[in-house]
């Protein structure tokens, strides 16, 4: 079991405990926000189990059908999480409503309340590894989904502070407007999920500044050629693949071009840790002399 699938299983373990503990709030308390935030754990878990799959499929070799690997298949992952996020908000809002029409006296506030702060502090704890982890690992569903639990605590604290409004001066409405406030705040969080993870299924070409970076290293690297062009990245899960052309003198040998080739492989791989790299070798008069200047 590699790290990223630990993780993945880590986040079904405390998936678990943290909708435990927020549902045992609720009924604690009756109160329709905190309801709100324990159908947001809901969301949490079942997109933990869509994320664990979906790394298993990735980690998958290459294979007759799918040369290039499985790794898109987290995007997909993070899209259902994005998905799943929105519904879990059109949820809330109607128990918003509802409390709306009839708001009630909440039951036991403080101790529904330090029950669900355990649960925040547990959902903070593993946001940042998540995400810290997932970055390490290249991995977009576990971004996506210590970004969705990083959204859980940010509204789990403002319901907190709902309720202890509501108990402090007995608007009870406040309970249920609280709850709206986290379903809009839900809708907005899906939403980025979903255009973040679009962007990966679309082929979206590396950050500018890993772009720079890789140009640099071809220019340093690729001594005895002439120049490069025509370079494309994209990136696909914890896959990234750069493509370029590069303009080597007619009289080189097959053998000094293919050294070349890989000295420059090489080279992009310890700025870019597991980078693809594909070279089209070409002869001088293919040169465009608007590429990558070769130094030296």
């Amino acid at each position: 079991m590699n790290a990223t699938i630990r993780i993945a299983v880590g986040s079904l373990v405390v998936g678990c405990a943290v909708l435990g503990l927020k549902t045992l709030a609720w009924w604690m308390t009756g109160s329709v926000a905190l309801l709100s935030d324990a159908l947001e754990s809901t969301v949490n878990l079942a997109t933990a189990m869509a994320a664990l799959v979906a790394i298993r499929v990735a980690a998958q070799p290459a294979d007759a059908n799918h040369p290039f690997g499985h790794h898109k298949a987290e995007f997909f992952s993070a899209v259902l999480e994005g998905v799943m996020i929105i519904v879990a908000a059109g949820f809330i809002l109607r128990e918003a409503w509802q409390g709306f029409q009839a708001p009630v006296v909440l039951d036991a506030p403080i101790d529904g309340l330090l029950m669900n702060a355990v649960a925040t502090g547990v959902n903070a704890v593993w946001a940042f590894v998540l995400i810290r982890q997932g970055r390490a690992l290249r991995s977009p569903a576990l971004v996506a989904d210590g970004r969705h639990l990083w959204t859980d605590v940010f509204t789990s604290v403002g319901v907190a502070l709902g309720v202890l409004l509501a108990i402090v001066t007995g608007w009870w409405l406040l309970d249920p407007l609280m709850a709206g406030l986290v379903a809009l705040n839900i809708l907005w969080s899906g939403s980025k999920v979903v255009r973040e993870s679009l962007s990966g299924l679309m082929d979206e070409a590396v950050p500018g500044q890993t772009l720079e970076r890789i140009r640099e290293v071809i220019s340093a690297e690729a001594n005895g050629a002439v120049e490069a062009h025509d370079l494309r990245t994209r990136h696909a899960g914890r896959a990234i693949f750069v493509e370029f052309h590069l303009v080597v003198p007619g009289s080189m040998t097959v053998f000094d071009a293919h050294e070349i080739c890989d000295r420059v492989e090489a080279a992009i791989g310890r700025v870019v840790p597991g980078a693809r790299v594909t070279i089209h070798v070409e002869p001088e008069h293919k040169s465009k002399h608007t590429g990558i200047v070769v130094l030296g």
